[in-house]
């Protein structure tokens, strides 16, 4: 299990996370300025949407929190995942992300890792 340990150490079955978090609209905006793009969902100032891609971040916030020996000595890693939307997230919105390694191969003398990510809203509690 490299869960506490480095990222090239990922084996099938670790788990990454909870992690819980509120989703900017700074960093929405940013992202979508950065990978181009620039419809009024992603870029409006009264209420951008994550563009479903931002799922990526995910990766990399669950890779901060679950393994922080960072990369690691052998760190030519190729991961791949899949996001499934059910719903646009709006800026803003307090969310909880955890993933899995489903698989973990070699190809062409790489090393490769499949995760499985989901992220949920949280509820909003209201006093």
């Amino acid at each position: 299990m490299a869960v506490g340990k480095c990222v090239s150490d990922l084996e099938q079955g670790d788990v990454l996370g909870p992690v819980e978090y509120t989703i900017s609209r700074f960093v929405v905006r940013e992202y979508a300025h950065a990978v181009e793009l620039h419809q009024d969902c992603f870029q409006h100032p009264d209420g951008e949407i994550a563009p479903p891609t931002m799922v990526h971040l995910d990766k990399l916030r669950l890779y901060r929190h679950t393994c922080p020996g960072g990369t690691g000595p052998h760190a030519r890693v190729h991961i791949q995942y899949n996001a499934t939307i059910h719903d646009a997230v709006p800026a803003g919105e307090r969310l909880r992300v955890a993933g899995v390694v489903t698989r973990r191969y070699v190809k062409r003398e790489r090393d490769y890792v499949d995760m499985e990510i989901e992220m949920r809203r949280l509820p909003t509690i209201i006093c």
